[in-house]
């Protein structure tokens, strides 16, 4: 009697163990990119600081436009920064332009960030400093 039994068509070979090995790292890896990214998203959406529209905010939240330059801070929330605002007429029709700049120390780098915005007050033209009926 024979008693000696192979097993040779029920076992893994070598090559079908490190392409599945391959197959697990390679998802993996993906998985943890996705993540990686995630977590940067997420952080870049906490850090919050003064923004362009505080400041142009302030500005319209009256009728009343005055040509020139102002500058300011945002108090206790921001310590750190402030801004420069500068007004001018750019129509004689009431059209006015706000150049706003923001500058943020962090640590030992300063950040300037802004933008302009349009505004129009048709009973401010010519410089006059009435509001609107």
């Amino acid at each position: 009697m024979n008693t000696h039994s192979t097993n040779a068509g029920s076992a893994f070979t070598l090559l079908e163990v490190m392409i599945a090995v391959a197959v697990f790292f390679m998802a993996t890896f993906a998985v943890l990119a996705l993540v990686a990214q995630n977590l940067r998203t997420a952080r870049m959406l906490q850090e919050s600081g003064p923004s362009f529209g505080m400041v142009a905010a302030e500005l319209t939240l009256t009728n009343r436009i005055e040509e020139g330059t102002e500058s300011g801070d945002f108090g206790e929330l921001y310590p750190d920064a402030s801004w420069v605002r500068d007004v001018h007429l750019v129509s004689t029709s009431g059209l006015y332009q706000a150049d706003i700049v923001i500058i943020e120390r962090r640590g030992d780098r300063v950040v300037t960030n802004g933008g302009s915005l349009w505004l129009y007050r048709p009973g401010n033209a010519g410089g006059a400093l009435g509001g609107l009926p």
